[in-house]
């Protein structure tokens, strides 16, 4: 009996690591959650058993409580059960605890870690979270607790001169973006990267005091920015703004 949580990366079937790819090959079942491409179950012995195990916002889904004993069910009957999670098991992944939960029903675990969103997401747009004379630092920061506020830590990354990642945001923007505007933050830039990595990946850059208006305005013209998708707060975000200007640039200079 063994549980192996697996980091699938941003989104990206190509961005997940060689070792858990080798793990996908040896699994007899793999619960596989929302965010992860379909290709990578393409990688599965044919006779593996694939369960749906996906959370999204506002629709019907599996509970972390459903999935721990659910875990420990296909891994007494199946053996080799590999938890295939979006991102990185331990960034905002909840995988600590499903791991913790198979060990204590004496299932050996190990995890293999993914890309995180965090920063392959941004890094992929063109915007470095660090870099020398602009940012030397970053918060990582969960848009919304367990309870449905606002995370305590994001009046502290406010304040600080930090670029700050927010995860799972989009439905509080207009909150972030006024708690932003509370420490002085309104002019400073703003990107929102919906499906990044991906061939429909959307950039959207502007500034604390426009965002929120910007977004509701990509939905009068055509379909608006929305989840799944991360906010980062800080001068780099002003940076892809200026990588996909010259993208574009390039691109007419070769027509």
């Amino acid at each position: 009996m063994k549980l192996t949580l697996v980091g699938a990366g941003p989104g990206d079937p190509e961005l997940i690591s060689l070792k858990g790819v080798k793990a996908l090959q040896q699994a007899d079942v793999v619960m596989y959650d929302a965010l992860v491409h379909p290709d990578l179950l393409g990688y599965c012995r044919p006779d593996a058993l694939k369960v749906y195990v996906g959370k999204r916002l506002n629709e019907y889904s599996c509970t972390q409580e459903e999935i721990n004993p659910l875990i420990v069910h296909y891994a007494r009957n199946y053996g080799h059960v590999v938890r295939l999670k979006g991102g990185d098991p331990f960034v905002f992944g909840r995988g600590y605890e499903e791991m913790e939960y198979a060990r204590q029903h004496g299932i050996e675990a190990e995890v293999i870690p993914g890309l995180s969103s965090s920063y392959t997401v941004p890094a992929m747009a063109g915007i470095p979270l660090t870099t020398r004379g602009i940012s030397e630092s970053f918060w990582v920061v969960t848009g919304t607790t367990k309870s449905g506020s606002l995370s305590t830590d994001l009046p502290l990354a406010a304040q600080s001169t930090a670029t700050v990642v927010i995860l799972m945001g989009m439905h509080k923007l207009t909150e972030i973006m006024q708690l932003f505007g509370e420490y002085g933050k309104e002019n400073t830039p703003v990107a929102i990267i919906q499906n990044g990595t991906l061939s429909e990946q959307r950039v959207l850059v502007g500034q604390v005091s426009d965002m929120a208006d910007r977004v509701a305005e990509s939905g009068r013209i055509g379909t608006p920015i929305s989840s799944p998708a991360i906010i980062v707060v800080g001068e780099v975000a002003r940076l892809g703004a200026q990588v996909a200007a010259e993208v574009v640039n390039q691109a007419q200079m070769r027509s």
